[in-house]
């Protein structure tokens, strides 16, 4: 109930004031145990809720892999791992994400908008097989993407973190990697400080 309260927005409701989503939410929660079937009602928010939530953080997440690039249409590199498929080739797949981050994940019916921006896209205009996909299969496609996405995002949040704990414990300020900094702890110097080449 509370974290469903703090969720409700009169936007999600058309041609309703935030104040009139507000009386009728309490009103609903008030009267909840009247209702017969208040377990498949609670199973259905829930089930919208993470459906909110898996948009948000998908969005999240292309919204950091954009963010590593100057130009993604041209740059956008996907770490396939072994997933990276038979029928869809690296510029179809940066296409596909780059695309789908412009039009904007949270949309209702993005992945015909996808659809149609692959129709028109000039450098496809000779690939029939990526023209010919329904909205259903770039969909899918899209979905293994994200995952990808995800999964390299997760893999550099813990690179990340080990790189600053290791920082931490050798108390670096964290600007010279350990490598260069055993380096220059190895290298022998001369009277005057300055390293003497071998």
């Amino acid at each position: 109930k509370q974290w469903y309260q703090r969720r409700v927005r009169a936007s999600d409701v058309e041609g309703k004031t935030p104040e009139e989503v507000k009386a009728y939410m309490t009103v609903f929660w008030e009267r909840s145990s009247e209702l017969q079937d208040l377990e498949k009602i609670n199973m259905q928010i829930e089930r919208g809720e993470a459906k909110i939530e898996r948009r948000h953080n998908t969005r999240r997440a292309l919204e950091a892999k954009m963010a590593r690039y100057r130009a993604p249409f041209h740059q956008l590199k996907i770490q396939y791992g072994t997933n990276k498929g038979k029928h869809y080739n690296e510029e179809e797949d940066r296409f596909l994400v780059c695309m789908l981050y412009q039009l904007g994940i949270d949309k209702e019916n993005v992945y015909d908008e996808l659809r149609t921006e692959v129709r028109a896209a000039p450098q496809f205009r000779f690939d029939w097989f990526l023209k010919s996909r329904t909205a259903m299969e770039l969909q899918r496609r899209c979905n293994t993407l994200i995952t990808l996405i995800e999964r390299e995002n997760l893999e550099l949040e813990e690179r990340e973190g080990k790189r600053k704990t290791l920082v931490k414990k050798q108390g670096g300020s964290g600007n010279s990697t350990p490598t260069q900094k055993r380096k220059a702890d190895i290298a022998p110097k001369n009277p005057s400080g300055k390293k003497i080449k071998k």
